[in-house]
């Protein structure tokens, strides 16, 4: 068994790659049609799911992928592209705690679900998100609910994937909300606005914002750590911000020398490791908010996701 192995979308690269978190080493990178993004992994953590996005970003034209590409951890391999067109430019990504697979085509503001995606070769359901460009989502633990991020329309859509006789309820937070953090108990969901440098809070059972506040400039990402804390990625001011979800006031402020694009948390240690523009994974302790050290990557390293006693090659 190897420890502490960081799993790590290099978009610009079109790769996902593994790194050893002790030493910095890039272990393999496994090549992937250009442009791959968001990803989840299964809770057996045999399988990673990516999402196949095919435009550089959200600001980019282009059809974009149809494909989720499935990735055999252990083995470091490519299994299969699941094609799912039309569904195209394939972005956010979420598992729920049945291990159903959930992806959303930015394009078409749909949403869908496969229900056993280690096999399946098509979508069981797609329910529409009710907005427009939605990007990203957050999920409720079993499944049911779903709260989606829509770029163009400005609304954040609450919807039903196993339900569709369900309309879509939208609250309008702000200017192009991007980022979420869904609480604990599933009751608030918080979003970042990129135009309006707002923070909310909304209520999910009304999907009325009963709170806002200022945030820095373009707040893009946001992350909800283990003991509360939100972590904002400014991407305008490049720079991070560590927020009281009880008030949305910022408590601490971390500057950078590159923008922040995503991040991912280490499961037991308090470690923050978070990916840059330029081409750098800063690791960051999240109890003295200083950065300890930076991984050299490939181009545009993009999300991540921490493996505690990963399986060696081949192994079991």
């Amino acid at each position: 068994m190897t420890d502490d192995v960081l799993l790590l979308v290099e978009k610009c690269s079109h790769c996902l790659s593994y790194y050893d978190i002790g030493s910095g080493e890039r272990l393999a990178s496994i090549a992937l049609p250009d442009f791959p993004h968001e990803f989840v992994i299964d809770s057996h953590q045999a399988y990673a799911y990516i999402g196949h996005y095919g435009v550089e970003t959200s600001g980019h034209p282009g059809a974009g992928g149809t494909q989720i590409l499935q990735v055999d951890i252990a083995r470091r391999t490519l299994v299969r592209c699941i094609d799912i067109a039309p569904f195209n430019r394939l972005h956010g990504m979420q598992m729920d705690a049945q291990d159903r697979l959930y992806a959303l085509s930015e394009d078409r503001a749909q949403l869908v679900v496969l229900d056993h995606p280690a096999t399946d070769t098509a979508p069981r359901r797609a329910v529409s998100t009710g907005g427009i460009k939605s990007h990203l989502f957050a999920l409720t633990r079993d499944g049911q609910t779903a709260y989606a991020m829509n770029l163009l329309s400005h609304t954040v859509t609450r919807i039903r994937p196993h339900d569709a006789t369900v309309a879509p309820v939208a609250c309008a937070p702000g200017e192009k909300p991007e980022g979420y953090a869904l609480s604990g108990d599933e009751k608030t969901l918080y979003v970042s606005c990129r135009l309006s440098n707002t923070l909310c809070a909304i209520d999910t059972a009304t999907m009325q914002v009963k709170d806002r506040a200022p945030s820095r400039d373009d707040p893009t990402r946001l992350y909800l750590y283990r003991d509360g804390r939100l972590v904002v990625t400014n991407y305008g001011e490049r720079s991070l911000s560590v927020v009281d979800p009880a008030t949305l006031r910022e408590l601490a402020h971390v500057p950078m020398e590159a923008r922040a694009i995503a991040l991912s948390f280490h499961p037991s240690r308090p470690l923050a490791f978070v990916s840059q523009d330029n081409d750098l994974l800063g690791c960051l302790n999240m109890e003295t908010l200083q950065f300890e050290r930076w991984i050299a990557t490939q181009r545009e390293p993009d999300v991540s996701r921490v493996l505690s006693r990963f399986p060696a090659r081949g192994g079991a």
